[in-house]
């Protein structure tokens, strides 16, 4: 049997990394096993669909490499993949069920079941939800609703007695009370648009799919659609539902935790690659220890049972790292490329770059592969050559355990070592000894000396190496700018 797997995003968001797991685990099961990945639009929540998440979808899965068999753009043979290109398929379904005594008409209108809905609340009563009032209407009284105008939904008729239980590959089996499950939840709503539930069995049924590969949230929403899939009469997929994707507080990861959206870490400078290889750890491994992987080699060596029960943790400082690994493997040419969007938006590069801004970026970007964590730390880091801001708060230029006067007598005497080998071409490495040397005279760390003499030459106590920004900005601007800083101590 060829797998078939499928990830059905509703177009009501943006792409966010919880999603994102979950159509990679789909892809990469599809992969190993030689099967099928198709992609399926559930775009029936008209209120809430736009058309800037659908194309957000398309280009997140194209950032990521992640090309799919079936759907929306490709075609297939199980198409429409849209969902509200089906709509003709979801009805006549719902109408067999009808017919077959699984489902009935339901002409309750919204003033009563919001009337009902008071009342069971009102009473604390242990039943709450439908109350099954139009399960058995006579003919006659479902001719009376049909003259009087009002268009039924369509409701599921739920075994009031008895469990259902479906298999999980994670959980193993999962039972349910048949009286537990949403009493005769609509399937076909007045307008003629299916619920969720409907579709989406209908769907996986009719694309043949074998695997859902879903999150933990919809496992309450199991039995019902295994009702669903007996009403029909029709075999179910085996189910594995993924483990919920947290914050290092181990609470859902949602907006409060950061960023959650894709197109914002794309935007911060993060790599697909690095996106893409952390995002599958989070709830799966292959052995346990190793952790760098290529798209090509999920593709390979990825297996349902390797997936944890447990909830994965998204930690953010870990991504960092991760993203700073991919940077490192980079090549010049390759760094270039990357960086010159962001130093172009920020002003710093032209949009054509000119021979010496191209020479200036072949000379920052082994500089700035080595200590970018994302892209974008590229315009901070290399600010102070395109831009001269000095920092006018003392604060700044005044290192942990130092204070005002220190700062200034490590600022005069350091830079006096460092201008003075400068311009006699000593190494910087002899430099550093003679900062060491004099830290030590002054009874002091040597970041005493160095953070004032940085913050003085690059405008940050966060830079590239010291000799290499003196290099970049060249000499006569280095002096300019340490005068500048003595000047403000001695005011």
């Amino acid at each position: 049997m060829e797998v078939r797997v499928r990830y059905a995003p509703s177009p009501t968001g943006l792409q966010h990394i919880g999603g994102v797991r979950t159509a990679l685990y789909n892809y990469f099961f599809a992969r190993s096993q030689g099967g099928k990945f198709i992609l399926r639009i559930e775009d029936t929540d008209r209120e809430r669909y736009s058309d800037e998440s659908l194309q957000d979808l398309y280009d997140t899965l194209d950032w990521l490499g992640i090309k799919w068999d079936e759907g929306p753009v490709v075609g297939g043979p199980c198409g429409p993949y849209i969902q509200s290109e089906r709509l003709e398929i979801y009805q006549k379904y719902a109408r067999k069920l009808v017919e077959d005594g699984k489902a009935y008409y339901c002409y309750c209108t919204p003033e009563r079941l919001e009337k009902l809905r008071q009342e069971q609340q009102a009473s604390k009563s242990r039943y709450q939800g439908y109350d099954r009032h139009c399960a058995s209407l006579s003919e006659e009284e479902r001719r009376a609703a049909e003259e009087a105008g009002i268009k039924p939904v369509i409701r599921l008729r739920v075994p009031t007695e008895g469990k259902t239980t479906f298999h999980d590959v994670l959980m193993g089996d999962i039972t349910r009370k048949n009286s537990d499950v949403s009493p005769d939840p609509v399937l076909l709503k007045s307008d003629g648009y299916p619920t969720y539930h409907l579709a989406n069995v209908i769907d996986d049924h009719l694309m043949g799919i074998t695997h859902i590969m879903r999150a933990q949230e919809w496992i309450p929403s199991g039995p019902l659609h295994i009702l669903l899939y007996e009403a029909f009469g029709w075999q179910p997929p085996v189910y594995c539902h993924l483990p919920m994707v947290c914050g290092k507080d181990g609470q859902k990861l949602s907006k409060r935790h950061g960023d959650t959206a894709v197109r914002d870490f794309r935007a911060k400078g993060y790599l697909p690659e690095a996106i893409l290889n952390y995002v599958t750890l989070v709830g799966w491994s292959l052995d346990g220890s190793r952790e760098f992987f290529t798209r090509e080699e999920l593709e390979k060596c990825f297996v349902l049972e390797n997936i944890h029960v447990s909830s994965g943790t998204f930690d953010y400082k870990k991504l960092d790292w991760f993203n700073g690994q991919y940077i490192r493997q980079k090549s010049d040419e390759e760094i270039i490329s990357l960086i010159t969007p962001y130093l172009q938006s920020a002003g710093f590069v032209s949009q054509e770059p000119d021979e010496e801004e191209k020479a200036r970026l072949a000379l920052l970007a082994p500089l700035l592969r080595e200590r970018m964590k994302v892209l974008s730390d590229a315009v901070p880091l290399s600010a102070f050559l395109f831009e001269d801001r000095p920092v006018t708060d003392k604060s700044v230029y005044i290192a942990k355990g130092m204070d005002e006067a220190q700062t200034r007598m490590a600022l005069e005497r350091g830079s006096a070592i460092i201008i003075a080998n400068e311009r006699a071409g000593v190494s910087f490495a002899d430099s550093e000894t003679e900062i060491k040397a004099l830290a030590e005279e002054m009874g002091i760390k040597v970041n005493g000396i160095f953070q004032p003499v940085r913050v003085a030459i690059t405008n940050s106590t966060v830079s590239l190496p010291l000799h290499d920004s003196i290099r970049l900005l060249g000499l006569e601007e280095t002096e300019k700018r340490i005068e500048r800083a003595k000047a403000l101590f001695n005011n």
